[in-house]
């Protein structure tokens, strides 16, 4: 997935969005200093929900959605990420190619994961509309990677305690009206590994995808209790 300059232009505006509607949530929280928002764009604040914060259409039954179209992923990184801040070396800097490359990847692995996931619980992942399909649209806010590797040979390695943290927006619309159906919120930091650790794109990967499988089965466990009845049998 490279991004042309239109594309970038065309991401940057739906990242907006993304980017002020979690503000708006968070922002309302910190304003509080208690509970987020009970409504948001006409959906409703759940109690119980996999997710830091769930909101869904009041109503809402999923009976009749088999297959999943997940769309594209946006990732925006967290604007106090400076990856190069403390790197003397011209060699080891991050270029704005690697930093466009980490963003790809983060998506590619996104859904990857969560195409998995929700495929051996038995939903199709479509590529098309249709009356059984659910559009899974997804946000990575607020990136922060500790230690990116550059993957040059000959580099200086990087020692951390962290992988850094992301926050994650899922929304699920039904694919032939476009409606809002459901939103989910959370904020997930890497494992803190008590130790030091050698970073590099092979364990950032890594941390990436633990989050990404928490998600896409929250996801999962999501659906069924809304009533989604998955197209096949699920794996084991």
């Amino acid at each position: 997935m490279i991004l042309k300059q239109s594309g970038t232009l065309k991401q940057s505006g739906k990242l907006a969005l993304y980017g002020l509607a979690a503000a708006l949530l968070m922002g309302s929280v910190a304003a509080s200093a208690a509970k987020p928002p009970q409504e948001w764009d006409g959906l409703q604040r759940v109690q119980k929900g996999k997710l830091d914060n769930v909101y869904l259409r009041p109503g809402i039954n999923l009976t009749g959605y088999t297959a999943i179209r997940i769309m594209p992923v946006d990732v925006e990184f967290d604007k106090n990420w400076d990856p190069n801040s403390n790197v003397r070396s011209m060699t080891r800097k991050l270029s704005s190619k690697d930093i466009e490359r980490i963003r790809t990847e983060l998506g590619v692995v996104f859904t990857d994961e969560f195409s998995k996931i929700l495929s051996k619980r038995g939903y199709r992942i479509s590529q098309t509309s249709g009356d059984d399909v659910l559009v899974l649209k997804a946000g990575l806010l607020n990136v922060y990677i500790t230690a990116p590797d550059t993957m040059s040979a000959g580099r200086t390695r990087s020692y951390v305690m962290d992988a850094g943290h992301m926050t994650v927006m899922m929304q699920l619309h039904d694919s032939v009206t476009g409606q809002l159906l459901a939103r989910g919120v959370e904020t997930r930091r890497g494992d803190n590994m008590g130790h030091m650790q050698y970073s590099s794109s092979v364990t950032n990967t890594a941390e990436a995808r633990a989050m990404f499988a928490r998600w896409a089965k929250a996801l999962t466990g999501g659906l069924e209790a809304m009533g989604a009845v998955p197209a096949a049998k699920p794996e084991g």
